[in-house]
């Protein structure tokens, strides 16, 4: 069936009645059954299929289609379906997630993946021990992640499919040495599927004239999504900033009220540490362990022997068992060969180090209390930003959209800024707090 019948067969069944399309199911074979559920065409929106090729020399050709879309709205469906397409030919592609894991897990594994969208006698496998999908077509896919940009310097490629690309950790460097892979076939294309941010690569590829965009909301994919889903986290976030990002993929500007501005933080922006003086592993730990708390922040940052701050990591976790999250910040200190571990003990006071120090009892705690309302002690660690004291190591996405959301002069903030709050308490200890003796430099 051609892709222009099954558009036509999609509209008719848009527009058939109940009766006429059980009476149309009903007449299909077994085998008809099966190549229809599985023909994309018909079942996809309009915004979910790829743009069209140019039709004269004189118009410009895509080689990027950047499908923005809101949290369910389909984006990652839309990616897959289009990898599958392409592999119809033994050719080669690549696969870049945020983490090895989010390919693996999102892209190639998961409901909307390479492998549940193809039908069962196309259906690619897995390698994970060489990070590759292969399909019975002899198409092959390689992972990659966007924690290690190195990784694509010399593969080559016909295609590519970038997943949630405003959430990648190094955003410009993977992405520059992707296009250098991208050189194979007459017409080297890539799928780009992400949630929005104002981020400078995702607005310098929405101004690349060779770019094609689709844009889709939450509720353009309500016929897949649990109900009570949409109906909850609508009513929390409708009309919101956060909510107009994450729900109908609009990209923000930043708020001009906020502590942060995301300007900011991307001019200061690095790919690697200088030296290390001190590093610490901040905390701020949930009230409860229930389901619906908060979550728990988790920053690790550190102090250059050039004197300014470079935040490392953000390992914050959903709200869990004490145990789980005390593990995860032993597991950070570490990792990053930490100093020492700030924790706030408004929340469960002396507990919070006992918890902590029940993983390792070992581990050197300092306790802070919040004495003051949660603006007052963000601006002067904003302040540090703006004098441009204050450095990301990659992308830290999440906590990112949490500083820039944050406005002090909005006392009901939608849920509680953890990731802010940890980082606020890290940088404080290394940069505004009483500076003693510093022991000797350090490498990660």
């Amino acid at each position: 069936m051609t892709a222009s019948l099954q558009r036509s067969l999609s509209g008719w069944l848009a527009s058939a009645t109940t009766e006429q399309q059980t009476h149309f199911f009903q007449s299909l074979t077994p085998r008809e059954a099966e190549a229809l559920y599985y023909a994309w065409n018909v079942w996809a929106r309009d915004d979910q299929l790829p743009p069209p090729t140019a039709k004269s020399t004189t118009e410009t050709d895509w080689t990027t289609w950047l499908v923005l879309g809101g949290r369910g709205a389909g984006k990652t469906r839309a990616g897959a379906e289009w990898v599958r397409a392409q592999a119809r030919q033994p050719i080669r592609i690549a696969l870049i997630g945020e983490t090895l894991a989010d390919v693996r897990d999102v892209m190639v594994e998961g409901p909307s993946g390479l492998i549940a969208v193809a039908p069962p006698a196309d259906r690619p496998k897995w390698i994970a021990s060489k990070r590759r999908v292969e399909w019975p077509s002899g198409a092959q896919a390689l992972a990659f992640s966007s924690e290690d940009p190195e990784a694509l310097r010399g593969h080559q490629a016909h295609a590519a499919w970038g997943d949630e690309f405003a959430k990648w950790r190094h955003m410009e460097e993977t992405w520059d040495m992707l296009q250098f892979g991208l050189r194979l076939g007459e017409m080297p294309r890539q799928v780009v599927t992400t949630t929005p941010r104002p981020v400078r690569a995702l607005k310098r590829m929405l101004n690349d004239p060779a770019t094609r965009v689709s844009r889709a909301a939450t509720r353009a994919n309500a016929a897949n999504l649990a109900p009570g889903f949409l109906s909850a986290i609508v009513r929390r976030y409708e009309g919101t900033r956060l909510g107009r990002q994450e729900l109908d993929a609009e990209l923000l500007e930043d708020n001009p009220r906020a502590l942060w501005q995301r300007d900011q933080i991307e001019k200061a922006r690095v790919t690697t540490p200088p030296s290390l003086r001190r590093v610490v592993v901040a905390v701020d730990p949930p009230a409860t362990s229930s389901p619906h708390a908060d979550e728990c922040g988790i920053v690790v940052a550190a102090r250059g022997d050039d004197g300014a701050a470079y935040i490392l990591a953000d390992r914050s976790m959903g709200a869990l068992s004490p145990a789980r999250w005390a593990r995860r910040v032993a597991d950070a200190y570490n990792t990053f060969e930490a100093d020492r571990i700030v924790a706030e003990a408004n929340q469960g006071g002396e507990m919070v180090e006992a918890v902590i120090r029940q993983v390792d009892h070992s581990l050197p705690v300092r306790l802070v209390r919040a004495t003051r309302g949660k603006a007052v002690r963000a601006e002067p660690v904003a302040a540090l930003y703006e004098q441009g004291r204050v450095h990301h190591v990659g992308m830290l996405a999440r906590l990112e959209d949490q500083l820039c959301e944050f406005d002090p002069s909005t006392p009901a903030q939608s849920g509680s800024p953890d990731r802010l709050d940890a980082l606020v308490w890290a940088l404080t200890d290394l940069m505004l707090g009483p500076q003693g003796a510093e022991p000797s430099i350090r490498r990660l």
